[in-house]
């Protein structure tokens, strides 16, 4: 519990620091921020078991804690800019977090998120027994696991990177992104042997780790720069339901069918229910983006 909450205490500001910081490239730096989570991932894969075996499941975690007090380092080193626009004072007119559960267009982008993520981690969690139920050892399936993991962190720079070339709303490219996923999902079941598994596992890795730095460089697109911190928070707190929800389902109807083929296409449809949502937000059918201008404020009643 600590350190989930320590957690959600350093991911959430820090990501609504960026996007204060970065306005015209918000999704290049999100993109190269969160590219950093992939690379610690397939860091600590190897070095925890060694830290284990040399100074055990104490030291290890004592050795862990330290280096995540290195955060407090960095936290302080982000300073608060103002918005554009902003009076200086006490932010008595802001509509805060209610105001945030009454903006339709936010509530729609955290329920997108919701679904998002119930399929979303399907693959990552059942991944290697996949590998295992259509033939694959012990070594195959981690290679497997490896490599959708490695290339992960390539497409949350790649999707960053593209989403700063042409004068499309980063809207378009989350749903492309995000459509991508949901469809690489579905054929994941056509993979009934290693390589053809692998292939796909790759395709799935590139195209969900995209989906991530425009996930939140795109809540500046929906409520206005002096809310982002807030609704990344909330929206966390949203899709956290379908995180938590969607491998168990997923693993239910394995139980159930013998086979994760159908629990494969629930999480892709999840994927796919997730990107249409989008479709509904304003702006996603504008010619062009802002170009981190700041978006207007929430309106008294925008249901």
């Amino acid at each position: 519990l600590p350190t989930g909450l320590g957690w959600a205490l350093v991911f959430t500001p820090s990501l609504g620091t960026v996007s204060r910081y970065f306005p015209a490239r918000r999704a290049l730096a999100t993109g190269l921020v969160v590219s950093g989570a992939s690379v610690s991932g397939l860091a600590l894969g190897p070095l925890v078991p060694l830290l284990l075996d040399t100074y055990g499941w104490r030291g290890a975690l004592l050795l862990l804690a330290a280096t995540s007090f290195n955060l407090v380092a960095a936290g302080a080193l982000l300073r608060p800019l103002p918005v554009p626009n902003e009076s200086p004072g006490p932010p008595r007119d802001r509509p805060g977090l209610v105001g945030l559960l009454r903006h339709g267009p936010f509530l729609r982008y955290a329920l997108a998120f919701v679904l998002v993520d119930a399929g979303y981690y399907v693959p990552f969690v059942h991944g290697a027994a996949r590998a295992h139920e259509v033939g694959c050892d012990e070594h195959h399936a981690g290679l497997v696991m490896a490599a959708m993991a490695a290339v992960d962190g390539g497409g949350r720079v790649a999707a960053g990177w593209l989403a700063t070339r042409p004068a499309t709303p980063l809207l378009r490219h989350l749903f492309a992104w995000a459509t991508g996923t949901g469809l690489v999902l579905l054929l994941l079941p056509l993979g009934t042997t290693f390589g053809g598994l692998l292939a796909l596992a790759l395709a799935y890795g590139f195209c969900a780790g995209a989906v991530v730095p425009l996930q939140f460089a795109d809540v500046a697109e929906v409520v206005n720069a002096g809310q982002v911190v807030n609704a990344i928070g909330l929206m966390q707190m949203f899709e956290s339901v379908g995180s938590l929800l969607g491998a168990p389902i997923a693993g239910w109807l394995r139980d159930t069918t013998g086979t994760f083929t159908i629990s494969f296409l629930a999480a892709g449809a999840f994927l796919l229910a997730g990107s249409l949502l989008i479709l509904t937000l304003p702006g996603f059918f504008s010619t062009s983006r802002g170009g981190g201008k700041e978006a207007p404020p929430i309106p008294s009643d925008p249901l």
